[in-house]
């Protein structure tokens, strides 16, 4: 038992042993608090049409040169040498900055009434370019898989913050008594950052996120074994919390009221996740539009329906982390494997969600930690990190609709204009959940902290 503890203790007991019952009243408070009314829907600090997230996280870092940022220059001088001013000051994780510059791997063309570049290896993004708004100048200053991912999930690059969703389900609540306000799915190899990426930091446990596996229960263990009926396991489960009661009672611990919550949450996906999870219930066009060839398989693809499902079931925020984007070789053969898995669902999600009428009250995030350098690396077919500048598109609420932002050089190396740092992006994903990002604070250890520190600014030219 901690020091701190053992001083809760001593005092509740003495006030409890004298009679003057103020352990109860805090008790009471707490369980209001922090158990009861925590994930109660709460109303932002202005109007949003913003009623739940997606976030589509690319982790490994796609490469923009290859996807959404046609560098015409960059094919010209293909294999010379990059201008002597274009590396004042870089700093790269791997290559010799004087390595060579790569052309573009595949070719662009202009889709949409709005006439957006992107590549030919995203063909079904490129369908839906009319309902995309694309940022071609984000950085970092992060150089790093882990550390990166974890500054664009939480605003800080070390471990131990709050991610995006738990700062959206500490402001906005939950709208879901029956499912978690925040759930995770993985792909391929998940990501580098763990799960720092999605945890809730030093916010309340009941904030946390809930990683759900792709097939079967989402969470192992919540079907019950052989043998033990739903009354058993009811009477099972109130003895439980009575204990844990009695444990709040005596030293009013908040993460005891949110474990006796999530024992409760777990009780009730018992019901609701067979069903959730079923996709036979899927009609087979829809199954078609995902690109969703083997029902029982988890892939991106069953991700992005199950993230469609839990939306309309109104979970709060739903993240998708999918890393298999880091191409310091084999480049043209990875970004097409990786295209070929991911650009089919991504751009069904935000149809079928536009079919459903749920994209107008829906913030989609499509985003991965960094750009890859215009240099090449690993002989004739890599790229390294570069943080200088990449490419996200966000769609839905909120969001100009067919809008490219910003523009970088004739290499894609630096921004030539409209940078957008990560903390400016955190701010406007909370200005347009309804946030003003300075005000969305939490105070631990005598400080206020909020998502972006002590920086950001909302970018206005991508808001509609």
């Amino acid at each position: 038992m901690n020091q701190e503890l053992g001083s809760l203790l001593s005092r509740r007991w003495f006030l409890r042993d004298c009679g003057i019952g103020m352990a109860g009243l805090a008790v009471n408070s707490l369980l209001a608090k922090e158990s009861g009314n925590a994930l109660a829907p709460k109303r932002p600090h202005s109007n949003s049409k913003v009623k739940r997230v997606v976030y589509l996280f690319q982790a490994g870092a796609p490469s923009h040169l290859e996807l959404f940022d046609h560098k015409p220059e960059l094919t010209k001088r293909n294999g010379q040498l990059p201008p002597k001013e274009l590396l004042k000051d870089y700093r790269s994780a791997f290559i010799n900055p004087n390595s060579a510059l790569l052309g573009p791997k595949w070719s662009f063309e202009k889709h949409g009434q709005c006439g957006m570049e992107l590549s030919e290896v995203l063909p079904h993004t490129s369908a839906i370019a009319d309902e995309l708004c694309l940022i071609r100048t984000m950085n970092t200053e992060a150089v790093n898989h882990a550390p990166a991912q974890i500054y664009m999930n939480t605003g800080s690059q070390q471990f131990g913050r709050p991610s995006l969703g738990a700062w959206t389900l500490y402001g906005l609540g939950s709208q879901s008594s029956e499912l978690p306000g925040y759930v995770v799915l993985t792909s391929a190899k998940g990501t580098s950052g763990g799960a720092s990426n999605y945890g809730c930091g030093f916010l309340p446990t009941v904030y946390s996120s809930v990683p759900f596996r792709g097939k079967g229960d989402p969470i192992l263990y919540l079907s019950n074994p052989d043998g033990f009926d739903d009354e058993t396991q009811r009477a099972s489960l109130d003895t439980l919390n009575r204990l844990n009661r009695m444990t709040l009672d005596e030293i009013a611990d908040p993460e005891t009221a949110a474990r006796i919550q999530s024992y409760e949450q777990a009780y009730r996906l018992q019901s609701s996740a067979p069903e959730l999870m079923d996709l036979s219930q899927e009609p087979q066009h829809v199954l078609d539009l995902y690109g969703i060839k083997d029902k029982s398989q988890s892939t991106f693809a069953r991700n992005c329906l199950l993230a469609r499902r839990l939306l309309e079931r109104d979970v709060r925020f739903v993240q998708l982390f999918h890393e298999v984007w880091d191409q310091h070789g084999n480049l043209k053969n990875g970004v097409k494997k990786n295209a070929q898995d991911t650009d089919q669902p991504a751009a069904a999600l935000i149809k079928d969600l536009k079919a459903r009428g749920m994209l107008d009250d829906t913030l989609v995030i499509w985003a991965g930690e960094f750009g890859r350098t215009p240099m090449v690396q690993g002989g004739n077919d890599g790229r390294d990190h570069h943080n200088r500048s990449f490419s996200i598109w966000l769609a839905g609420g909120g969001v100009k609709k067919g809008h490219i932002y910003g523009e970088t050089d004739d290499f894609g190396f630096n921004v030539a204009r409209d940078p957008v740092h990560v903390h400016d992006l955190n701010a406007t994903l909370l200005h347009l959940l309804g946030f003003d990002h300075e005000r969305l604070t939490y105070r631990f250890q005598g400080r206020d902290f909020r998502l972006t520190d002590v920086h950001g600014h909302v970018v206005k030219g991508i808001l509609a």
